[in-house]
């Protein structure tokens, strides 16, 4: 995961500088550059919630009684 945040923020770092180096950036090219963070974002959060919420059932099933 970490290795993902560390991509992604060069990823963005180097748009950044593009868009600092050329004049007429226009609100279209930020638009999809925060799209594109949109989706990494949903797809970390999708992976972890999946993966968290199959802990918590194994879990669930180690504390319960057992008759």
């Amino acid at each position: 995961m970490n290795s993902l945040m560390v991509n992604m923020i060069a990823f963005v770092a180097g748009i950044k500088e593009r868009f600092t180096s050329e004049k007429g950036a226009t609100a279209v090219e930020y638009g999809i550059m925060v799209a594109l963070i949109a989706v990494v974002v949903i797809g970390a959060v999708t992976l972890i919630g999946t993966n968290l919420d199959l802990t918590f059932d194994k879990i669930a099933d180690n504390v319960k009684p057992k008759p």
